[in-house]
């Protein structure tokens, strides 16, 4: 009887938060809500842009925010080099003479790096950048707009994956397609709780300093605007650019994203308090959700041999077959039509265990989640 519990509360919570609950959230974006005010009106801006050994990007990424559509007087950008031993210096400095301000500190991480840069920011607006993913011209004028409505404190835009070349780049491209659509809802309804890493602005007067060793800083940054009463929203016309990335280089991303996660709870426990989480529903469903299904599903595989008759042979077969396509997709080729099948259900079996592997965060240190980027 108690395997028959676990089996289908493991199975309730796996289908609210693989399907119910994105039929809920699209069911309450139907719904009337107040649009944000958007007006452009020019604002000092600084440029925050934390590098650890980007020589291979910093000159593309420098040229990208210097011919960004925004009155180049209101524009300070500052290079924040996080201990880099390659030529990320170097290069800062050879812009010098354009408005870049290199600011070398000892490697400490990203979160740091970025507490120091904000030190030293007189902007209005902070902008959030990474150094690998060049900008629309246009993306700041647009983000900057939204700071004309006093509810918004922060505004983030939209990473696009360029198109992949093999399945498992397409699948990861799809899998952004719905954390957009996802994005999109919550800003209708309220707030994202989060911000796309790479591009994002937010009101210098609500930014605090970081902890060291944490993970996310497009979340913690966000989290103190959002519980100070503001708008956290995502604006798709904002965009910055990448090239697709495999299944592996997924896998540490989302390993390192998922720990950030478990982190913030840890920094902002009001998350889980329905009284002082507005969006309370939204964020035990979608964020705490991701962390919870891989468990869910362990659940369900441990039980199913302990179901009654017939259940139990049907529950075994079933996902002893679903997890040996995942298995069956290693061997195939691309052209393959078998491939159109294996390859989605090994990409969600690998973001599966890149949750479970995030938990490790409750006994390894942040700073031991990051890997360079390849």
């Amino acid at each position: 009887m108690l395997s028959l519990v676990l089996f289908l509360l493991a199975f309730a919570w796996v289908v609210w938060v693989l399907f119910g609950y994105g039929m809920l959230l699209g069911m309450l974006a139907q719904g009337n809500y107040p649009e944000p005010f958007q007006h452009f009106e020019p604002r000092s801006v600084t440029v925050l842009l934390a590098v650890h050994n980007g020589e291979r990007w910093l000159r593309d990424k420098l040229n990208s925010l210097l011919a960004l559509d925004y009155p180049p007087e209101l524009l300070h950008i500052i290079v924040i080099s996080d201990g880099s031993t390659d030529a990320t210096v170097s290069i800062a400095q050879e812009f010098a003479n354009r408005g870049v301000e290199c600011l070398p500190v000892p490697k400490g991480g990203k979160a740091l790096a970025l507490t120091a840069g904000m030190e030293r920011a007189k902007g209005e607006i902070l902008f959030f950048t990474d150094v690998r993913q060049p900008l629309d011209p246009g993306s700041l004028r647009e983000l900057v707009s939204y700071f004309a409505d006093a509810t918004v404190g922060v505004v983030s835009g939209e990473l696009i994956i360029r198109e992949g070349d093999s399945s498992e780049e397409s699948n990861v491209g799809r899998y952004w397609s719905y954390e957009k659509s996802i994005r999109m809802k919550l800003s209708k309804i309220d707030s994202v709780l989060g911000a796309t890493g790479c591009i994002y602005a937010m009101r210098r007067s609500l930014a605090k300093p970081m902890p060291a060793g944490c993970l996310l800083d497009d979340m913690y940054l966000p989290l103190n605007a959002f519980f100070q009463g503001y708008r956290v929203l995502f604006d798709s016309k904002a965009r910055a650019y990448d090239q697709p990335t495999s299944l592996d280089s997924e896998f540490r991303r989302k390993v390192r994203t998922l720990a950030g996660v478990y982190q913030v709870i840890g920094y902002f426990p009001a998350l889980l308090d329905p009284t002082a989480n507005r969006m309370w529903i939204h964020f035990v469903s979608h964020k705490l959700g991701r962390l919870l299904v891989p468990f869910a599903l362990l659940i369900l595989l441990i039980t199913a041999p302990f179901l009654p008759w017939p259940l139990n042979l049907l529950m075994v077969v079933g996902q002893l077959f679903f997890y040996g396509l995942a298995w069956l997709d290693l061997f195939l080729s691309e052209k393959n039509p078998l491939k159109k099948v294996t390859s989605p259900i090994r990409t969600f079996v690998v973001l599966m265990t890149a949750s479970l592997a995030a938990s490790s965060i409750l006994f390894r240190p942040g700073d031991s989640f990051w890997r360079p980027t390849r």
